[in-house]
């Protein structure tokens, strides 16, 4: 076989079902032959298009996202998205290609060095050089993609390789001496977690989204009413528990319950699974959780006391540990007085929002989650937009929501949603946009119209890149210092690619425009103008503690 029929054999061995990119001259000889291939190939209308919709896929599914681009400047256009996923450990390949081996470093037409660019916002990234190793490196690159923490693997492949002929030989296992996760927790660093979990009186469960990679939340449910311990959660670890349970404290950090910061706060006992104590969340990191004993379980080794000490590290897969403390604890906490303060905080400190005649965001939302029974898949652009998402739909489960967490990616939200619908064609996706972001890669709609990808976008139009507007009203003397964007009319562009566009400038239009898009047939595009000063409250300002929180009402 030549090089570019290697690799499509791979990529059919694991299981790969559908392909985002965008061809170039670099990349010739592999779209020749994916001409003839069975897997399904999404001509998106732009590179960052392309990795943003393979991390979606990659996200609602929990397979491997697959991207290609040229070289050079179609590589680089991949950056911001193989970056997006680096940092919420999204299982994805990037395929690029490169010029012949022996122009490299030669400054050649359309010569980047990738490998070097990303090496840092990779998991492990290739440059073969030999069409022998192709098929042993793209085996490799899915396992190290998909397995212990998950992220991006990057493989640079010459045109040279590509045409290149070898026998192909598959190898059915990955033996790496130098990569090897560890799955199951210390037993001995079990039974420790345990004894401390017993005599704990106000213990937290902190769950990120390790625990929806791991495929855990029947273990944490089960682990949490075991407890009868309050469990609050991360922006990644939306969906890992159901934000209805009684046992719930929803998100916390710089946008979460006051509660849940509170409770975070006057803990004895943070039990961390798959999250890494980042800064959204811990706030003024020497005075986070003063009184707390911290059990911190993590797949990743690296995570572990790099941002908070921890006084019992259990490294190991989430659902194996979570199913192993649930049987080695034999005599859960006494809880009940700590619940007592719990719910003086949620009598006191309640999400809600000051209604009005004009169009709120916060009732957005709250419409869309009636109108889809909470069952829809909610991807996000990143904002003012994203934290409403997260705070106003009460999601069910794990998978369904899709929002860029630790890069905080505008422009990322609606090729997402793309990914995720070509991922889930059954579910009902919608992407929760601002009039900023979803500018960014708009030029999608014609991916999804021209493929019969049925999205539905939701603009909370205000008319400012909402959340720097916010900051800049809180915290810079309403200075709005180029906040104040312009937009297209947003129905006409949708139409003109050949989707559905709405407008809704009435409070009582909402539902019916929800309900109507949801009906259609087709991609839909609905124009909120919602009020333009609404902010995203609670809020802890930068650099303080998380119960020094401003507001609960714009």
């Amino acid at each position: 076989m030549n090089g570019s029929e290697i690799l499509l054999e791979c990529l059919k061995r694991e299981g790969v079902e559908v392909i985002f990119g965008y061809p170039g001259g670099s990349v010739l000889p592999l779209f020749d032959k994916l001409y003839e291939s069975d897997i399904r190939f999404i001509l998106t209308r732009h590179e960052q298009g392309a990795a943003h919709a393979a991390d979606g896929y990659a996200r609602a599914t929990g397979k491997v996202g697959v991207c290609i681009a040229t070289s050079g400047p179609g590589a680089t256009n991949l950056v911001t998205g193989i970056a997006t996923a680096h940092m919420d450990s999204i299982p994805m390949i990037a395929i690029t290609g490169q010029v012949k081996t022996f122009l490299i470093g030669n400054d050649a037409f359309q010569e980047a060095d990738l490998t070097g660019i990303t090496r840092s916002i990779t998991k492990h990234n290739y440059l073969v050089k030999d069409t022998k190793e192709l098929a042993s490196t793209i085996r490799e690159a899915f396992h190290i993609a998909s397995t212990g923490r998950p992220g991006p693997v990057l493989i640079d492949i010459p045109v040279d390789v590509q045409i290149g002929e070898s026998d192909f030989i598959w190898p059915e296992e990955v033996n790496m001496r130098s990569y090897q996760p560890t799955f199951f927790g210390h037993p001995g660093q079990i039974k420790k977690a345990a004894r401390l979990i017993s005599k704990a009186k106000k213990p937290v469960i902190y769950a990120g989204g390790g625990i929806i990679i791991s495929g855990a939340s029947h273990e944490l449910k089960t682990f949490t009413e075991k407890l009868k311990a309050p469990l609050t959660w991360t922006l990644m670890g939306i969906g890992a528990f159901p934000s209805d349970h009684e046992l719930s404290l929803g998100m916390l950090g710089m946008h979460g319950t006051a509660y849940a910061n509170h409770a975070i706060m006057e803990s004895d006992l943070i039990i961390a699974v798959g999250a890494r104590f980042d800064d959204r969340v811990t706030g003024k990191i020497d005075e986070f959780a003063p009184h707390a004993k911290i059990i911190h379980i993590d797949i990743d080794p690296a995570s572990i006391s790099k941002n908070v000490k921890v006084d019992i590290p259990i490294v190991g897969d989430a659902k194996n540990i979570l199913g192993q403390l649930i049987e080695e604890i034999k005599t859960p906490p006494k809880t009940l007085e700590w619940f007592k303060s719990i719910e003086a905080w949620k009598n006191k400190h309640p999400m809600t929002y000051k209604d009005s005649s004009k169009i709120k965001p916060q009732y957005v939302i709250e419409q869309i989650y009636e109108a889809t029974n909470g069952e829809a898949i909610i991807a996000t652009e990143v904002g003012q937009n994203q934290m409403w998402a997260a705070q106003w739909y009460n999601y069910k489960y794990p998978r369904t929501y899709i929002s860029s967490g630790g890069l905080g990616t505008m422009g990322y939200g609606f090729p997402a949603a793309m990914g995720a619908k070509v991922g889930c064609p059954d579910k009902e996706v919608i992407d929760i946009a601002g009039d900023g972001s979803i500018q960014m890669n708009i030029q999608e709609l014609a991916t999804c119209v021209c493929n019969k990808i049925n999205v539905k976008i939701a603009i909370l139009n205000n008319g400012y890149l909402g959340m720097v507007r916010q900051w800049q009203e809180l915290f810079y003397k309403k200075r709005y210092s180029h906040t104040c964007i312009s937009h297209p009319d947003f129905v006409k562009l949708a139409e003109s690619f050949g989707a559905v566009g709405i407008l809704v400038e009435k409070k009582e239009d909402v539902r019916p425009a929800i309900e109507k898009s949801l009906k259609t047939d087709n991609t839909v595009l609905i124009d909120f103008r919602i009020d333009p000063e609404e902010n995203v409250f609670p809020m802890v300002p930068a650099g303080q503690a998380i119960n020094r929180m401003i507001g609960g009402m714009a």
